[in-house]
């Protein structure tokens, strides 16, 4: 009887394949697990800088409330917490950002924007973005429009002065020998030949908005105080600028019930009307020949309709006392006198045209002390 031995070959085949197949399974596992974790990195990445998108959203929320609400920040279901007004705002299911106001002044914006990452819903980036909000600079210029500026005529010229610095102003009041070249002259309107400068002398800057052009005539110049002086024309490089581009906001109606004004004596003299203080009303305003209006106090007034002085006719703002007036009417014409300022400051004067007041002409000896 002959007895066989199975060869081992067979055995080694498999062994082999194993091996082999197992090193092959773990290195696809490796391979895999590092495509998993590069989409993951990518995904966090993309949410990273996704979360600072988010966190500007609430900035530029918490700016447009602080426009419209600076004086009632706890409107619009914002909520005071810890001296600060804060909201909470989903943009989608995946993205949030919470932003606070500070209850100071200036206020200070904080917004944290949150972007969640399906995949990996323990892990949320967010990014936070602190702003420092300045105050709103009424007039930073002599002289804005939205539309057409046309300074035709003769002896125009556009200067500033500064009340608060005796090198610039004699007893606080404009002094022509002091003057300044900050009288700038800017349109909104981006269109052509829209800022007329013909002959005046524009002691600033001017601007349109993009695109736009300014129209000078022969004798007319723009520029520095030094380089006018020097007999230069034109305008001077640096003082022309097309980036105009700002928001006039309408001037709502102050109110709709006031007192009456009725003459009184102040100082001796005696007025056709004398405003304290307090909040003015009346149809329409005129006064020509000696007529004259003494302002007494803190006064509002506002007029419905026109507002006209002419010949002598003058309003008088009395020393400590000071008068916004809201005009309402189409036009509001001042030759005569005009405004009569007697404080140093021009901010004790200060004139609110509504949507249709649409037409201001200074003539005569006409004078304006005011913002």
């Amino acid at each position: 009887m002959r007895v066989g031995y199975l060869r081992p070959e067979g055995g080694n085949t498999l062994v082999m394949t194993l091996v082999i197949g197992t090193i092959l399974g773990t290195l696809l596992l490796a391979y895999l697990s590092l495509v998993d974790n590069q989409d993951l990195g990518i995904r966090r990445s993309e949410a990273w800088n996704h979360a600072i998108a988010v966190a500007e959203a609430g900035i530029e929320e918490a700016l447009t409330h602080t426009w419209y609400h600076q004086y009632a920040l706890g409107t619009n279901n914002w909520e005071l917490t810890n001296n600060a007004y804060w909201k909470a705002r989903a943009l989608s299911p995946t993205a949030y950002f919470v932003v606070a106001i500070s209850n100071v002044q200036p206020p200070v914006i904080y917004s944290q924007g949150f972007v969640r990452i399906p995949r990996s819903p323990d892990y949320l980036p967010s990014r936070t973005v602190r702003v420092t909000v300045g105050p709103n600079t009424l007039f930073k210029k002599g002289m804005v429009a939205k539309g057409a500026i046309d300074l035709s005529g003769n002896n125009i010229k556009t200067d500033s002065f500064d009340s608060a610095d005796p090198a610039y102003s004699t007893n606080g009041k404009y002094d022509a020998a002091k003057a300044k070249d900050n009288g700038d002259v800017a349109t909104d309107s981006a269109m052509i030949d829209t800022l007329n400068v013909w002959n005046a002398n524009i002691y600033g800057h001017v601007a349109t908005g993009p695109g736009g052009n300014v129209v000078i005539g022969p004798n007319g110049a723009v520029g520095s105080k030094a380089w006018q002086d020097a007999g230069n024309k034109g305008i001077q490089d640096g003082w022309f600028a097309d980036d105009m581009n700002v928001t006039f906001f309408d001037i709502p109606v102050p109110y709709t019930t006031g007192l009456t004004p009725t003459s009184g004596r102040v100082g001796g003299t005696n007025y056709n009307y004398v405003l304290a203080t307090g909040n003015y009303l009346m149809d329409e305003l005129e006064l020509k020949g000696q007529a004259a209006m003494c302002v007494a106090g803190s006064a509002v007034l506002y007029v419905t309709g026109d507002i006209s002085l002419a010949g002598n006719a003058v309003i008088y703002i009395a020393p400590g006392a000071s008068l916004t007036l809201y005009a309402g009417g189409a036009s509001t014409s001042l030759s005569g006198n005009g405004m009569v300022n007697a404080n140093t400051s021009a901010t004790n004067f200060s004139y609110y045209g509504l949507p249709s007041n649409t037409s201001i002409s200074l003539s005569g000896n006409a004078s304006f002390t005011g913002v």
